[in-house]
């Protein structure tokens, strides 16, 4: 059983540099490479000999990590961002793909006048880096670290997160950066994507490879309520990426005689599962159909071309490779008995299902206010329609909202911009009666809720720049059409994706558990590493393997894996709980964590019996 630790708030606390191990190429001054490869959505326990090859014999050959965690909220850009600075969210801001910033966008026609932008996009990124001194995550990069400690950089693969890693390097001459957006132009001939140097250009000319990354053609059709989504996989547009890296930048940065930092994001199993066509409007196969299968042998094949080019350049003794996938992944849920959506009829979604924004509309509903929508110029939601994104504006005036939603999967922010606390015991009060809500956390500063837990709890208070969420919102999950729940997990999910198809964001350990190892000689050999380990911690890792000195602004730190090199430390772990005040009707917010020393690894959390891996208990028997 779990110990039971004191309902308390924390921080994270980095390990002081004097209780570290030299990294490793210090015994001989030669620096190593380093390669992290990012299998967008990956499943650990997805992966087997059968299904992905290339990650399994890495695993195996390499460092296992068995107790993998994705940072919640487990989105894309929030993981990113915790890879790329070794930071939790509450130092980096990047609180999920689509954030409330308090400044409308401009630099994208579709986003344009928007205070709630998705950031998977290098435009916005840059114009939300101007809105914050130049830097919005507020934290030094590891691409940046690394290029300045005279590093030879690159990163390529997903738009977003790829450039998130270096991302106010705008140049193309000091990181080498390909994506969607390599060579795309606005119709008046302006680059959108990041320029490439004139060497570059070269290179890829030399290799009968083009200037203009491709498109993902068919992988990109999501469907509609009545149209099935892809059914291939992302290889066309992968294959470009991984030819990039494999016959031009490795080979560029082997010629150039110095070490490297190269960051390969792939897009699949990801992008597929949340566009496959396998399972419209029904939760089986869910993601576990062909198409996703597809799609995790696209990603493995990436690696193997990876792996197989660092042996022909006679770099792989010299390289070390850390697998990380950013989150885990559910399938789509759209059923609930409680909200009062699925009693109406939207456009494109069937007859009792959520619509997209269900929450914005349902807290409307109950806190009696306006909505407006964010995405289409700030104008009133009608009846019988929805939000174009999903975000939402709550208050009598949509320039001075009184509570603001940000939309983005198995979990949702709410931003209360006037810090109103008897408005947050409202919407509180309003999201437990709500049966695909299953655990609230809350800025302590509102006060302690009955039902919740605080966001500190889970390292979401920090020295962030970009405004704090008052809330974070987790949807309810259950497993189901397999014996391993983290494989069938299915989830709640706030998005214009159907019923079927693939989400996460969650914190059900469906979408916790990510898939992680590494290999290289800075990493033990044929090693199973038990310990709790997350993508804060790779971030921190990967710095130190390569030595890099960085000053921190915030405390919110991962910790170096040193039981994975050659006689590195091996910590003690624990595991707890820690249980918010239960609400009138019963439900309380519990988190499940593990501990290493200071460090704290969140498995799941939200009301027992409402999230996959947090059973209902005898105490929370009864509750609603």
């Amino acid at each position: 059983m779990l110990r039971p630790i004191p309902f308390f708030c924390f921080g994270f606390l980095a390990l002081s540099s004097a209780s570290l191990p030299a990294p490793a190429f210090a015994q001989n001054n030669q620096p190593r490479n380093l390669i992290l490869f990012v299998p967008d959505g990956l499943r650990a326990l997805k992966v087997t000999p059968d299904t992905a090859p290339a990650m399994a014999a890495l695993r195996d050959k390499g460092v296992n990590f068995k107790n993998p965690h994705s940072l919640f909220p487990t989105f894309t850009m929030a993981n990113a961002s915790g890879m790329s600075t070794g930071h939790y969210l509450g130092d980096t801001g990047t609180f999920s793909n689509s954030i409330y910033t308090g400044r409308p966008v401009t630099s994208v026609a579709s986003q344009a006048g928007t205070v709630v932008p998705f950031i998977e996009h290098n435009q916005i990124l840059g114009e939300v880096d101007e809105h914050f001194n130049g830097d919005y995550l507020n934290e030094e990069t590891l691409l940046k670290a690394a290029r300045d400690a005279g590093f030879s950089t690159a990163a390529i693969g997903k738009v977003g997160p790829t450039f998130l890693f270096d991302h106010t390097e705008r140049t193309g001459t000091k990181t080498i950066t390909i994506d969607d957006q390599t060579g795309a132009t606005e119709k008046d001939g302006k680059l959108i994507g990041i320029p490439l140097s004139d060497d570059m250009k070269a290179a890829l000319a030399a290799a009968n490879l083009p200037a203009v990354a491709p498109g993902r053609g068919d992988n990109g059709k999501a469907g509609d309520s009545k149209t099935p989504g892809t059914t291939t996989a992302n290889a066309k547009q992968q294959e470009y990426f991984a030819d990039v890296a494999s016959k031009v930048v490795l080979p560029m940065f082997k010629a150039r005689n110095k070490p490297f930092v190269l960051v390969f994001w792939s897009r699949d199993p990801d992008g597929t599962q949340h566009n496959q066509g396998d399972s419209l409007n029904s939760v089986t196969p869910g993601i576990n159909g062909p198409s996703s299968l597809a799609a995790i042998k696209n990603a493995d094949n990436n690696l193997a071309q990876l792996r197989k080019a660092l042996d022909d350049l006679g770099l792989a003794a010299t390289t070390n490779i850390i697998v990380s996938a950013d989150h885990g992944f559910s399938t789509i849920s759209k059923e609930s008995k409680t909200s009062s959506t699925v009693k109406n009829t939207y456009p494109d979604t069937p007859e009792g299902f959520l619509p997209l924004g269900f929450l914005a509309l349902d807290l409307a509903k109950a806190l009696d206010l306006p909505l407006f929508d964010p995405n289409n110029k700030n104008a009133p939601v009608g009846p019988n329609t929805y939000p174009k994104a999903g975000n939402g504006l709550l208050g009598k005036h949509a320039v001075s909202p009184d509570l603001v939603v940000a939309t983005n999967g198995g979990s949702d922010l709410i931003y209360l911009p006037k810090k109103d606390r008897k408005l947050a015991r409202r919407a509180v009060n309003a999201l437990l009666e709500q049966d695909y809500v299953s655990g609230i956390f809350v800025d302590q500063r509102l006060g302690r809720i009955p039902g919740t837990l605080p966001l500190s709890t889970l390292s979401l208070k920090g020295k962030a720049v970009t405004p704090h969420p008052a809330m974070v919102v987790n949807f309810r999950s259950y497993a189901k059409g397999c014996d391993e729940p983290t494989l069938c997990s299915i989830s709640i999910a706030d998005t214009v994706l159907r019923q079927g198809q693939g989400m996460h964001g969650s914190f059900s350990r469906g979408d916790t558990m990510n898939f992680m190892a590494a290999i290289g000689p800075d990493f033990k050999a044929g090693f199973a590493n038990e310990l709790p380990v997350s993508n804060a911690d790779v971030g921190i890792t990967a710095a130190h393997l390569l030595g890099l000195k960085r000053k921190s602004k915030g405390i919110l730190l991962g910790r170096v894996m040193t039981e994975a090199m050659p006689n590195g430390q091996v910590p003690k772990s624990f595991a707890g709980t820690i249980a918010g005040k239960p609400a009138a009707n019963g439900l309380q917010t519990v988190l499940k964590f593990q501990r290493v020393q200071q460090q704290r690894y969140f498995d799941v959390a939200g009301f027992p019996g409402r999230t996959v891996g947090l059973p209902e208990t005898a105490k929370t028997a009864g509750a609603k």
